[in-house]
């Protein structure tokens, strides 16, 4: 896959919400050594700054086909990136914090089309069967339109925080 660098820069860097950002140690390719780095995750792809403040990303990682898992490891809260393919490579990371592995561990899992793909089927199988069969239109956009109203909300006062 060709991707256009500017594009992929922008997207990284973008003010519209993230699905998970922190700073995460990622093991070096070629070194054993971990580098701090700060990590964004939008969508499918997790980009990744030499710190907070870059405006470019030193990489990303497209998380189509992957799987998450823990691992053993000198370090605390260690986890990896791994793919299906044979000469795939596997990024190990590690967090800060238990709490945060989790989340990572549980956003990365998520990040998939597939993992969408099987959140979609789910979702169908259960409206034919669920309580929302006598629902509205209007009652069902106004029940689902909360829990956006109020994400948006969040985000908005995320924005004017310095």
């Amino acid at each position: 896959m060709k991707l256009n660098e500017r594009s992929l820069a922008f997207y990284a860097t973008c003010d519209a919400p993230v699905d998970n950002a922190g700073f995460l140690y990622k093991k070096g390719g070629r070194h054993a050594a971990y580098h701090r780095r700060w990590f964004v995750l939008r969508g499918n792809m997790l980009f990744y700054f030499e710190d907070v403040a870059s405006r470019e990303p030193v990489g990303v990682i497209i998380l189509e086909g992957c799987t998450v898992e823990l691992v053993e490891a000198a370090e605390e809260f260690t986890f990896a990136v791994r793919f299906a393919e044979a000469r795939a490579r596997t990024y190990v990371l590690a967090a800060e914090s238990q709490a945060a592995m989790e989340g990572w561990v549980k956003a990365l899992s998520r990040a998939s089309f597939d993992y969408l793909r099987l959140v979609v089927r789910e979702l169908e199988q259960q409206l034919p069967n669920g309580p929302l069969d006598s629902a509205s239109f209007l009652q069902l956009h106004e029940w689902y339109g909360q829990e956006v109203r109020a994400l948006r909300s969040q985000w908005l006062r995320s924005r004017a925080q310095p």
